[in-house]
C-alpha cells in the first residue's frame, strides 16, 4: 500500500496523473475529429443498385448528417467501419468513398466512445446480427481503428452466437492500432493502491478524462488481461499494427515535426492470447496512427493496399488506377 501524508499530496498525484492521460490519450484522438459536416449524399461510384432501404440503431451511411437511412443491395457483402475515439460516422466518409468506387458497399456504426467498451460491444454485435438478419449475402467484414478496434473485437468474443451460425453468417474482422494490451498512459488508473491512497481522486480523474471505460483499457483490467475465444462465425482476424516511432503528423515551413503520430507503441498492439488466434494475420506496418486511416493532406495508401492484399477490398483494375488516384486526392 502507497500512502501519502495528506490530502494535498493526493490531488497532486491526481494532477500528474491527468496530465499524463490527457497527453497520452487525447493526443491520440485530437485528429480523428469528424470533418466539417457536407450533406451531400456519397457518390456513388460503381456500387450494386441497392434493393432495400433501412433505418438501423447506429448503422447509417459514414456522413455525419441527420438523416441516418441507408440503401444497399443485399445479395453484396458488406462493410461495416468502427470509428475510434473522439471520432464519428463523417470520419470515415471518404474511406466508405473509396470502398464505392470499386463497388462495394460500406457502412459506418456510431458508439459513445466514452460509455463502457464492453456496452459499445454489445451494441456493435446487435447492429451486425440486424443487418444479417436484412442481407440475402451473409458476408460482413467489420473494420475497428484504435478503440474502435477495441469494440469491433469484444463484439466478436464471447457467447457462441447459434443465430449467426444458423443464419450462415460470415464474418471478417479487422483491426486498426487498436491498444489490445492496454493504454500505457492509462497505467495509473489501474493501480488500485493508488485508487486508496488518493481518497478516491484517481478513479474520479480517470473517469474525468476518458468516460466510463476508464478501468477497461489499462493492462490490468480483465478486459484486456482476459479476451474471450472469438466466435464460430469469424472466418478470419487481419490485425494492422503500425509502427508509429517516426510518424508525424504535422511539420513546420522548415520540415520539423512539430506534431507526433505517434500514439501507441508496438508493445501496446500486440497481446499473447489474441495473437495466438489461429485465423488471424498480424499484418506490421510503418505507419502513423492517424495516417494509417487518413486524413486532410495525407491519404490512407497504406491501408489500402493491405485490404487489397487480404482480399477485403477489390483490387484496382490497372485501367482504373489514374482515375483511383484522382479520387484519393480529391478526397484527402
Amino acid at each position: 500500500m502507497i500512502n501519502y501524508p495528506d490530502l494535498n499530496t493526493a490531488r497532486l498525484v491526481c494532477r500528474t496523473i491527468s496530465g499524463v492521460l490527457f497527453a497520452g490519450l487525447i493526443s491520440g484522438c485530437a485528429l480523428l475529429q469528424a470533418p466539417a459536416i457536407d450533406p451531400t449524399p456519397l457518390e456513388a461510384g460503381r456500387l450494386p443498385t441497392p434493393d432495400m432501404t433501412l433505418q438501423l440503431a447506429q448503422l447509417g451511411p459514414c456522413t455525419d448528417e441527420s438523416e441516418q437511412a441507408f440503401s444497399l443491395d443485399s445479395s453484396k457483402p458488406v462493410t461495416i467501419l468502427v470509428h475510434g475515439c473522439n471520432g464519428s460516422a463523417g470520419r470515415f466518409r471518404s474511406l466508405a468513398q473509396l470502398y464505392a468506387f470499386h463497388g462495394q458497399q460500406a457502412v459506418c456504426f456510431s458508439y459513445d466512445d466514452r460509455a463502457s467498451l464492453v456496452l459499445g460491444a454489445e451494441q456493435l454485435a446487435g447492429a451486425v446480427g440486424a443487418l444479417a438478419e436484412k442481407m440475402q449475402h451473409r458476408d460482413i467484414t467489420v473494420i475497428g481503428h484504435s478503440m474502435g478496434g477495441l469494440v469491433a473485437r469484444k463484439a466478436m468474443e464471447g457467447e457462441q452466437r447459434t443465430d449467426w451460425e444458423r443464419q450462415g453468417l460470415k464474418v471478417n474482422l479487422v483491426t486498426v492500432s487498436a491498444p489490445v494490451s492496454g493504454i500505457a498512459a492509462a497505467e495509473p488508473c489501474g493501480y488500485r493502491s493508488l485508487h486508496w491512497a488518493s481518497l478516491g481522486l484517481v478513479p474520479l480523474t480517470c473517469r474525468a478524462v476518458t468516460g466510463d471505460n476508464w478501468h477497461e483499457i489499462t493492462a490490468a483490467s480483465d478486459f484486456i488481461r482476459r479476451p474471450g475465444p472469438l466466435i464460430p462465425s469469424v472466418q478470419r482476424y487481419v490485425k494492422v499494427v503500425t509502427d508509429e516511432r517516426q510518424a508525424c503528423r504535422r511539420r513546420d515551413a522548415a520540415g520539423t515535426c512539430v506534431k507526433s503520430d505517434y500514439v501507441f507503441s508496438l508493445a501496446e498492439q500486440y497481446q499473447t492470447i489474441i495473437d495466438s488466434y489461429p485465423r488471424l494475420a498480424n499484418v506490421e506496418v510503418a505507419a502513423g496512427h492517424v495516417e494509417i486511416v487518413g486524413y486532410k493532406g495525407v491519404a490512407p495508401h497504406q491501408l489500402i493496399a493491405i485490404l487489397q492484399q487480404q482480399g477485403l477490398l477489390a483490387v484496382t483494375p490497372t485501367e482504373r488506377e489514374i482515375a483511383f488516384q484522382r479520387l484519393m486526392a480529391k478526397l484527402y
